[in-house]
């Protein structure tokens, strides 16, 4: 498993991070996602984990745009 955080703008309450969650969640290999709302940080554990086109999809159906 891999880790990797990457940031999310958008978000500011706990809607917002179980939506990004869910998306993210869906995503081949991913076996845990963490958000933190107030970083506007994201973290991913995966195998293998996401690429960016994959993660950018996934959090901009949830509302809410991948940074970096």
């Amino acid at each position: 498993m891999e880790t990797r955080s990457v940031m999310v703008t958008g978000m500011s309450c706990d809607h917002c991070a179980s939506a990004v969650r869910a998306e993210v969640g869906k995503l081949p290999g991913v076996a845990e996602v963490d958000v933190d709302v107030a970083a506007g940080q994201v973290r991913i554990t995966a195998d293998p984990l996401p690429d960016d086109a994959a993660l950018r999809g996934a959090i901009s159906e949830a509302g809410y745009e991948f940074t970096r």
